[in-house]
């Protein structure tokens, strides 16, 4: 039996916010396979949470990243070159946000401010992070994945501007993974069916759609975090070195179904 062995290499994992996190869940699994990580965190709200996560990997750097700020980003790739030897395997990126009154409401309504922020931080910031990735994955190649959700393509209640900030994420990876290619480095997507995570909690009616989903999903259920840290896993892997620029389906099989 073929298993994954990710010894040597180095990941760097964003948007963890605690142990239901999708990014810890990636993290995670990739940590078990032996790789080695770095995480970031976004607040001090967060960083003991991430603090505390890390304590399973001690050897983890605990990086301070506000997407917003260039000067933040920058230090987090130059603290990465230092401490993970210069070389960087794998990106996980699992950053969004929306302000709450443009997730709510009437779609038409979204302002010009609100619109920038949802598309700066959970799209604009990919290509950012990227761009500073690849000097360090460009000599042996790497793989990028991001996480969506099945909104980039159809209509989620409450879920407005984030859809479209979906949409335009899935796009970037797609973009990237063309103009990637010839350095060997793969940029995918991960959609993941709806899970009780700490930035699910904002969307209004989220328990409804949970529900609405397991009725009917093929699956007949929702799915659980460690699916899509395997998923993670396998797109981290020499087992998916022919496929870039895709979106990987976690969702229990919801996004085949119409009615």
């Amino acid at each position: 039996m073929r298993t994954i062995d990710l010894s040597g290499k180095t990941a760097l994992i964003t948007g963890v916010a605690n142990q239901r996190s999708l990014a810890w869940a990636i993290g995670d699994a990739l940590g078990e396979a032996g790789c080695q990580l770095a995480f970031t965190y976004q607040g001090e709200r967060l960083h003991k949470n991430v603090t505390e996560l890390a304590k399973k990997y001690p050897d983890a750097p605990i990086l301070s990243c506000d997407v917003n700020s260039t000067e933040q980003i920058d230090g987090v790739f130059s603290a990465i070159e230092k401490r993970l030897g210069g070389r960087l395997d794998i990106m996980v990126h699992s950053i969004a946000f929306a302000r709450k009154e443009d997730l709510e409401g009437d779609f038409r309504k979204t302002t010009r401010d609100g619109w920038r922020t949802a598309m700066e931080i959970s799209a604009y910031s990919l290509v950012s992070l990227t761009k500073r990735a690849v000097p360090l994955m460009e000599k042996t190649g790497g793989s990028i994945m991001a996480l969506s959700f099945l909104a980039s393509q159809r209509v989620f209640h409450n879920y407005n501007v984030m859809g479209s900030a979906k949409a335009a994420l899935e796009h970037a990876v797609r973009q990237l993974a063309f103009e990637l290619g010839p350095k060997n480095i793969r940029v995918n997507t991960i959609s993941a069916g709806p899970v009780n995570t700490l930035s699910a909690r904002g969307i209004k009616g989220f328990s409804n759609m949970a529900t609405l989903h397991r009725e009917k999903a093929p699956l007949g259920r929702n799915i659980e975090p460690s699916e899509v840290g395997d998923a993670g896993l396998f797109l981290a892997s020499p087992m998916s070195t022919g496929i870039t620029g895709h979106t990987l389906y976690v969702d229990a099989g919801y996004n085949i179904m119409g009615i």
